[in-house]
């Protein structure tokens, strides 16, 4: 890979179309310190991680697990495969939960809607189970949970497998904190006309379970933009919490899990969430077709390509960094002609501090045509030159 930019484009200055070789200072956004067993935090719109724990230890996931089962239900309504009229019945096997329920009963038939909403706001046990029932390839929770295990490797959820559809307590049923933040974004990515019954704060079933009528996310009723999506708790696993918030055009996500309490998970997630918005802001770095560097053609009607930004480049920084950032153009070269206008050719490499290394793709500005008879001729003397002064391994 041939890598320029290390002069003129040693640093870029943040908006501006282009950049001046001046000195980079920042102020990095101070590390996290959570109490959580293991947590992840994710910034949506630019792809970043702020904070990774323990991200990829299969853990015990709790009721956090509904959420790969929602998933699936979600994907069956969009395939039609089932409605949100329907009406479902209840089994013995699903009515023997216990912990979190809707209350539900064999004499039952139950709405998939409100099923749904009884996973989503009430953690229903039983209403994971009779979703379970309907959709498992062979009919029982124990087939549906397999199928959730291969699922969600589709996914790319690599260390999660699943032992039940609702997340009780069973040997082999783990997930990470980074599968379920993958788990997470697709929900709201994916089915965009689902997740706000994720923000919804109580669901009344029948009026069976009045103790039971109220979203347990502790970041619902509190301002600062939280939407979903979803707490767990066992003893084993402890207190944790699958949460997303929004504020202007920026989306957190965010797994802890193995807090000691529930207070302690309320304080953690609030924290997190304050922390990921007041201490990162996206800035723009580039706007779309500013010239941030030249290649080199070959055997092109010109020696040299621009290099431009197919969209806005926009990246994740700590709030207080200064005015500039270091950054290179890598691509491989020369690059031989034709060259199309919006071809992709390159990448403008950044390293924010305390941040990963953000890639972004830098196209070519305008045609090279392929050059004439003179450029040819002048080529080829170019590289019989080449290949006098340094051998064959001199030559293009």
């Amino acid at each position: 890979m041939a890598r320029t930019g290390r002069g003129l484009l040693a640093a870029l200055r943040l908006g501006l179309a282009t950049g001046l070789a001046v000195s980079f200072s920042a102020l990095s956004a101070a590390a996290f310190d959570t109490k959580a067993r293991a947590a992840y935090v994710l910034d949506a719109g630019t792809d970043t991680v702020l904070l990774e724990k323990n991200a990829d230890v299969p853990l015990p996931p709790a009721s956090m697990s509904k959420l790969m089962t929602l998933y699936v239900a979600f994907e069956a309504l969009r395939d039609g495969r089932l409605s949100l009229d329907e009406t479902l019945p209840v089994s013995e096997h699903a009515m023997s939960y216990g912990g979190s329920t809707m209350f539900l009963d064999t004499t039952d038939r139950v709405r998939v809607e409100d099923l749904l909403r009884g996973i989503i706001v009430l953690s229903g046990n039983d209403a994971c189970a009779v979703i379970a029932e309907a959709l498992s390839p062979d009919g029982t929770e124990a087939g549906f949970a397999r199928y959730m295990t291969k699922r969600g490797q589709d996914l790319g959820m690599t260390a999660s497998t699943f032992a039940n559809s609702n997340g009780w307590p069973a040997a082999g049923h783990r997930m990470s904190v980074h599968d379920l933040a993958i788990l997470a974004e697709r929900l709201i990515e994916d089915f965009p006309e689902y997740y706000p019954l994720f923000a919804e704060t109580s669901f009344e079933f029948d009026g069976r379970a009045p103790s039971n009528t109220r979203n347990r996310n502790p970041l619902l009723r509190l301002g600062i933009g939280a939407d979903g999506l979803k707490t767990g708790h066992t003893e084993e696993a402890g207190y944790g919490l699958v949460g997303s918030a929004k504020q202007g055009d920026r989306r957190v996500i965010f797994v802890i899990t193995g807090m000691e309490s529930e207070r302690a998970r309320a304080e953690e997630a609030e924290a997190l969430v304050n922390w990921s918005f007041r201490q990162f802001t996206k800035k723009t770095v580039a706007k779309q077709g500013d010239p941030i560097a030249e290649a080199e053609v070959w055997r092109g009607a010109t020696g040299s390509v621009g290099l431009v930004p197919a969209n806005d480049l926009e990246i994740l920084l700590p709030s207080l960094t200064a005015d500039t950032i270091e950054g290179e153009v890598v691509y491989s070269g020369p690059i031989e002609a034709p060259v199309k206008q919006g071809q992709r050719l390159a990448e403008l490499v950044l390293q924010p501090e305390e941040l990963p290394e953000v890639h972004l793709p830098l196209v070519a500005a305008n045609d090279v045509p392929r050059g004439g008879f003179v450029v040819q001729v002048r080529t080829a003397a170019q590289v019989l030159i080449k290949r006098f002064l340094n051998g064959p391994e001199g030559a293009l």
